[in-house]
């Protein structure tokens, strides 16, 4: 696991590259107001939008989801708190007033940098 990118992987740069493309500015790896550890893979801290680019392995997407065999209680549990902290970081940045983005690695960028323009542009649905 300590291998493992945590931040600055191919999808979180690739969403950033079209966002930037798009004439935006943001800020990376933003710390979550009032919740230590935590961060905003991509803030825009004037809109209060948080976006977060979710792997599937670790915050287990309904699609592509897996458990692993060797030790899968360890694994369970784990993956288990990881979807919890989600949600508890979630609920969170809300209560604050910030519109929440989550979107999976397997998203295209363009369908996820649109995502993006419709929560910076909440008055134009």
């Amino acid at each position: 696991m300590a291998r493992q990118a945590e931040s600055n992987t191919a999808p979180e740069i690739a969403l950033r590259r079209a966002l930037h493309a798009a004439g935006l500015r943001f800020r990376v790896a933003w710390p979550v107001p009032g919740m230590r550890r935590r961060t905003i893979d991509v803030a825009f801290t004037r809109a209060k939008v948080a976006v977060f680019v979710d792997g599937c392995f670790w915050h287990s997407c309904p699609e592509h989801a897996t458990q692993p065999a060797a030790n899968s209680a360890w694994w369970a549990g784990k993956l288990a708190g990881n979807v919890e902290r989600d949600a508890a970081t979630t609920a969170h940045l809300e209560s604050l007033g910030w519109r929440v983005v989550r979107v999976w690695e397997h998203q295209p960028t363009v369908a996820a940098a649109a995502l993006v323009l419709r929560a910076l542009r909440p008055d134009s649905d």
